[in-house]
């Protein structure tokens, strides 16, 4: 008799387990809310090496994309390096249009960080100074993209 009590709990408990994870599989929201003080649950990071402006409008324009989708739920950085870091200088040595520089700042309004490489810098003469305001400068900029990796950022390749 208690073998038969044993099995019957037993089928109840595993059944109403199966039963739990589909529900709660088809309650699932597509986008997932946050709470605050809570971690994104997505973070990607963008290698911005060019200085082709469509090659850093795509960038950007994917950036934004993403920000729509996932809201404050993503955390985004763009790491510039090699003639990519003109986006990021007050006073570049290439041209870069004003509808970057105003995509640029648009996208940190919405917390999307930027991350200069200090060894470009140097390749160039600039100090900390002469970046925007609104760049973080790293001192590997290829070290920051695997950095940021083995911190479970999404890399996206252009």
């Amino acid at each position: 008799m208690r073998s038969a009590v044993r099995y019957m709990l037993a089928t109840l408990l595993f059944s109403s387990v199966f039963a739990l994870g589909f529900a709660h599989a088809e309650d699932k929201p597509e986008l997932e809310l946050k709470f605050p003080g809570e971690a994104p649950a997505h973070r990607v990071v963008y290698q911005l090496n060019k200085a082709d402006p469509t090659y850093q409008e795509h960038i950007l324009f994917s950036a934004g994309a993403m920000v729509r989708k996932y809201g404050d739920n993503i955390k985004i950085v763009i790491v510039a390096i090699g003639p990519g870091i003109h986006t990021l200088a007050k006073k570049p040595k290439r041209p870069v249009s004003e509808e970057i520089k105003q995509r640029i700042r648009s996208l940190n309004e919405y917390g999307v960080e930027f991350h200069a490489c200090g060894n470009t810098m140097k390749t160039q003469g600039w100090k900390d100074e002469d970046m925007l305001s609104l760049a973080k400068v790293v001192e590997v900029g290829a070290a920051d993209l695997m950095e940021l990796q083995e911190q479970g950022y999404s890399y996206i390749s252009w």
